[in-house]
């Protein structure tokens, strides 16, 4: 059974819609094989052509994740979906280049990635990297590389953007009575974050944004700064209060949201929604179960007391984290400590989403693709 997406409004509003209207190569042309469907770019007299299948696909530092939905009553539904854990980053903070083994990595990832677009027939797709690409020297090589190995055509991302999808592709779970939020996405090279103001100020949550900043601050990068095997409570500190200074800039133009009528946090990313789980107590990790939940910052703080506490098997054997993602969770857990403690909330909204969601809810917006279901 494939699942629903609910709650997502798809009254995006048109300002973002524009802004995020920039040409999109989506998949490159194989050489001797049928042209995929969204190879050719639309007709300007076809431009209301309902695509009945979409993909969004995110290429970050640590993940390669790939979702293929189609328009529902109440947002989309999942047909597809796939995520590996590449680490395209690695090694990128002290070389500034992506290193040949990590992009072996990300191309082999990215030729399924194909295969599924195509056994699903997608008919409209975006395919993005971040971080990454954004940093290396060698980025824009890596973007030729994938177009002639893995046939797909990437589009590196601005950090504006980046968060502008995150939040659409998440705002749905946040409050509806909070008149301010902070929203954040703890990646694999950077965090996004930003001040989100209430439903009352537009139906458009991109258009809600106050602040954003892209902090140089993710999992990959603050683990290869202080390593993630050992990291006791002396050196967990010290990671928390690096961040915290990469964070003060933000903190302080963003110091007003903290005061907002309902206030929370909401956050997207694997470290927040490995938190949830280990909360949870699950066996194995279950996206129902952490999708929405909230949390309370006593349960949040137990939760990475534990962690810091496990010793790298430990934290290798948990179902919810892994032997991939173990070195890696207490920088992610180290970031989100220095946002809870700039920003206190009684509580956190765990959002198991974020921005492929944003990218496929902008594309079937710019389709009008709920309004001809109706």
């Amino acid at each position: 059974m494939v699942p629903q997406f609910h709650g997502v409004d798809p009254d995006l509003g048109g300002a973002a819609t524009r802004a995020d209207s920039q040409p999109r190569l989506a998949v490159g042309r194989p050489p001797a094989a049928p042209v995929p469907p969204w190879t050719e770019p639309a007709a300007p007299e076809l431009a209301r052509a309902a695509p009945t299948t979409y993909a969004a696909l995110d290429l970050g530092t640590n993940n390669c994740r790939l979702l293929i939905a189609r328009p529902a009553q109440h947002g989309f539904r999942v047909v597809d979906a796939f995520s590996r854990i590449v680490r395209l980053g690695e090694g990128l903070a002290a070389s500034s280049r992506l290193c040949d083994a990590a992009m072996d990595r990300a191309v082999e990832a990215l030729k399924i990635c194909r295969g599924k677009m195509l056994h699903r027939n997608v008919s409209r797709a975006r395919l993005v990297t971040t971080e990454a690409c954004r940093a290396a020297i060698n980025g824009s090589e890596f973007v030729r590389r994938v177009a002639a190995e893995a046939e797909l055509e990437l589009e590196i991302i601005d950090q504006r953007t980046e968060a502008a999808l995150a939040v659409s592709g998440c705002a749905a779970l946040a409050d509806p009575t909070a008149e301010g939020v902070i929203v954040f996405d703890i990646g694999g090279g950077s965090t996004e974050i930003v001040w989100m103001g209430g439903r009352a100020e537009a139906r458009d949550p991109a258009a809600r944004i106050r602040e954003w900043a892209s902090l140089p601050i993710g999992v990959v990068t603050v683990a290869e700064r202080y390593g993630g095997i050992d990291v006791g409570r002396s050196l967990f500190e010290t990671m928390v209060e690096d961040c915290a200074r990469e964070l003060a800039p933000f903190a302080q133009k963003a110091a007003a949201a903290r005061n907002a009528r309902n206030f929370h946090l909401l956050g997207t990313s694997g470290t927040v929604t490995t938190v949830a789980g280990i909360h949870l107590g699950l066996a194995r990790y279950d996206r129902r179960e952490v999708d929405g939940l909230w949390m309370r910052q006593e349960e949040i703080l137990a939760v990475i007391d534990r962690l810091v506490e496990m010793d790298y098997a430990a934290r290798a054997a948990n179902a919810c984290i892994g032997r991939e993602r173990a070195d890696l969770v207490l920088a992610g857990c180290a970031i989100f400590e220095a946002i809870r403690r700039a920003f206190p909330s009684e509580r956190v909204r765990i959002a198991d989403r974020g921005l492929r969601e944003g990218i496929l809810l902008r594309m079937m917006h710019e389709d009008r693709a709920w309004w001809r279901r109706r």
